[in-house]
């Protein structure tokens, strides 16, 4: 059975002798205090609860044995998460510091006005000039909640297009469908990148804006591997009376660091998920700026759209979560774990190009590499499956020129996660081989196949038959990568007592 590097919680009494520290007190405690009906609640998961256990298990089984390439996935904290899984969870605290909605919320009050001053000193922001609501349950409510700061119900907005690095939540829609409630409520227009050098065409977003007229302006991406000019983007925006937001979700912790360039010289609102390259809890934060002439009354607005607008009492659990990891960030390891995030993720892109295959832009500037499978005939979606075979786990991701989301023809990595396991660049070359062979052995599936229908590619990578050579590759492989994942260490978790836990099949 797994565990997580954390004290067991145990029924206790306080000791007068700590005011700070909870003591067990067997003497005032018998057995016939509790009724039948509460004793649930002191019962420890793997007794009460045992399947759910066995699935936390085999989950830690699986990120211990694996290579996260996830490019928005992170590995927090053990105090992140001892704080995330605290008894904060109990308490309701509708509104803000000093004006809630129920009693009780003083301690409530002083964490979230501690969590408010880590994120401005972990972004090196002025109190005077930027304030920042940390109770958004996500980003994509996050982002929710500024544009219904800043814009009314069929307001004009722009954002990059989500097959060239966009996210779901600036606008995205299809021929056929407004896919997420930014275009719902919306009307939105994507710009691009340029078709040839893959970068960001500012020429062309502020010719569309000249005409479009949008009334916002997102920057920020989900599968851009560059830096952003935030200066031009303001130019634009200013010509053309616009509010500029950046979501600076899977950058922020590169930007917290120094290592980015900032939005905050030049945006009126910045948003950011928490779990990403700021390595702590899912969560959201809205930055706002408080010295605004036109639009002083910002903060009200902000405030008002996360609660009561789009959400309802916050998580007091995750904000003190969130709190833990902003005081990580603003420590300087956490900008020596940022460069080698950035070191990681070049070393990652110029290995995959030294065996001859296409990045878009490429190579990266942050934390991401796009890989281009088009020019070898290869799906991403066969690839992203082929690695889950082998506990790589990456994610299918369209690439400029796309038809279909659905159907991408590339492939996202990120090396946060494995930085946070401590490896370096000589180690990131060795993942970089794994997916070269991983990508190769695709190939001699997909012709095993005899189709290129991904049940027919699944099939003949998880069944021997006979004359075929992919399946034994497919174990081959697999084995080495778990045996090399499982040399490093999974913060939170003590691996020198694993085991593979009750229903891991290979």
């Amino acid at each position: 059975m797994l565990r997580l590097l954390t004290r067991p919680l145990t029924r206790t009494t306080i000791s007068a002798s700590s005011p700070r520290v909870f003591r067990l007190n067997t003497r005032k405690m018998a057995t016939s205090v509790t009724p039948n009906f509460n004793k649930v609640l002191y019962q420890p998961l793997a007794e009460i609860d045992p399947e759910v256990q066995n699935i936390i298990d085999k989950e830690t089984w699986r990120q211990f044995t694996g290579l996260e390439l996830i490019a928005s996935e992170n590995l927090t904290s053990r105090a992140t998460m001892e704080a995330n899984g605290s008894i904060l969870t109990n308490k309701y605290s509708e509104g803000l510091p000093n004006a809630r909605y129920y009693g009780g919320n003083e301690y409530i009050d002083e964490l979230e006005v501690l969590c408010r001053k880590r994120a401005l000193e972990a972004f090196n922001l002025d109190p005077a000039k930027w304030g920042v609501n940390v109770q958004p349950y996500s980003g994509s409510t996050a982002n929710f909640a500024a544009l219904t700061a800043l814009i009314q119900p069929n307001d004009r907005l722009m954002g990059l297009g989500l097959p060239d690095g966009g996210h779901l939540t600036h606008g995205y829609y299809t021929a056929k469908k407004k896919m997420t409630a930014s275009s719902i409520y919306f009307q939105s227009l994507p710009y691009a990148i340029d078709p040839t050098s893959n970068l960001i065409d500012y020429k062309s977003l502020a010719a569309q804006a000249k005409i479009f007229k949008p009334r916002l302006i997102i920057c920020g991406a989900s599968a851009y591997p560059r830096d952003w000019d935030y200066a031009e983007l303001k130019k634009t925006a200013e010509k053309e009376g616009a509010w500029l937001m950046a979501d600076i979700a899977h950058t922020s912790g590169l930007i917290a660091a120094q290592e980015l360039n900032s939005p905050f010289e030049y945006c009126d609102v910045v948003t950011t998920t928490t779990h990403k390259t700021l390595r702590g809890p899912r969560a959201g934060l809205v930055f706002f700026r408080k010295d605004l002439e036109n639009a002083k009354d910002l903060e009200k607005r902000v405030n008002d759209a996360v609660f009561p607008a789009c959400q309802g009492g916050p998580h007091n659990n995750t904000i003190a979560a969130v709190a833990t990891a902003l005081k990580q960030v603003a420590q300087p390891e956490f900008r020596e774990y940022a460069k080698q995030v950035i070191s990681n993720a070049q070393t990652l892109g110029a290995a995959l190009s030294e065996h001859g295959y296409k990045l878009q832009t490429g190579g990266t500037d942050n934390h991401l590499v796009l890989w281009d499978l088009r020019p070898i005939g290869l799906t991403g979606s066969k690839v992203e499956k082929v690695c889950d075979l082998m506990g790589i786990t990456i994610n299918k991701n369209a690439v400029s020129g796309d038809a279909s989301a659905q159907v991408p023809g590339g492939i996202r990595l990120g090396t946060s996660a494995l930085t946070s396991r401590d490896m370096k660049e000589e180690d990131i070359k060795i993942v970089a081989d794994f997916l070269h062979r991983t990508v190769q052995l695709s190939l001699l599936l997909q012709k095993e196949a005899g189709s290129k229908l991904l049940k027919d590619f699944v099939r003949v990578a998880t069944t021997q038959e006979e004359g075929k050579e992919g399946f034994k590759q497919v174990k081959q492989l697999r084995d080495e990568v778990r045996a090399f994942a499982s040399k490093w260490p999974l913060p939170g978790v003590d691996v020198s007592t694993l085991q593979k836990p009750a229903g891991i099949h290979d």
